[in-house]
């Protein structure tokens, strides 16, 4: 793996343990059941989705995260270029269980596999300028897929695409724990654009 998105993923790490260690409901959702759910929307390659199925294993209270049990991790995109690195890349990860789907995310309900509901919906770099209306309809289909106790995680590139995502979500039901500044955030050529530069943290009304 290259040593920048290494580092970059460290980052988000390190920020997801912050948020959400100190989430006392989320925490109590995790440790309460043997089974978690993690849904990954717009994954592309899914470069983070050891760091998210190890974050949540530290977060349940396991001791050793590469062999926890009981973590299912589904990833979801529309491109099958970057789906199919992903199924290549994480092929029997020990205990934990990952699927990749090439699918739009306006449309879970198409996938019978899906389970009915996540305990961590992620999705990293929403890409809301992109689309207002398709992403409108994806916030509103991972709020959907919220547990109770269940929390929705996002990060954005921009601060003012993060400020208006937020908007929209929260204008379909979502309400808003937290939102972060990442100070650790790796600079990018375009103007006000770094990676992971904000993080929130949403669960369902």
């Amino acid at each position: 793996m290259d040593s920048m998105l290494e580092t970059d993923l460290r980052r988000l790490d390190g920020e997801l343990s912050r948020l959400l260690g100190d989430d006392a409901g989320f925490l109590e959702t995790l440790r309460g059941s043997n089974d978690v759910r993690i849904l990954d929307l717009a994954c592309g390659a899914c470069d983070e989705a050891e760091v998210l199925t190890r974050r949540i294993a530290r977060l349940r209270g396991d001791e050793l995260p590469e062999t926890a049990a009981g973590i299912r991790f589904t990833g979801m995109d529309i491109r099958a270029r970057e789906i199919g690195w992903a199924r290549e890349r994480f092929r029997g990860e020990g205990a934990v269980s990952y699927e990749f789907l090439e699918g739009d995310a306006r449309r879970l309900d198409g996938h019978s596999q899906l389970p009915e509901q996540f305990d961590l919906v992620f999705m990293r770099h929403q890409n809301l300028w992109n689309g207002r209306r398709v992403w409108e309809e994806i916030y509103h289909k991972a709020l959907e897929k919220l547990s109770p106790g269940g929390r929705l995680v996002i990060t954005s590139y921009f601060d003012r695409e993060h400020e208006q995502a937020l908007a929209a979500i929260q204008a379909q039901g979502g309400k808003l724990l937290v939102t972060h500044r990442n100070p650790f955030s790796r600079e990018l050529a375009t103007p006000g654009k770094s990676v992971d530069r904000h993080l929130a943290v949403l669960q369902k009304t």
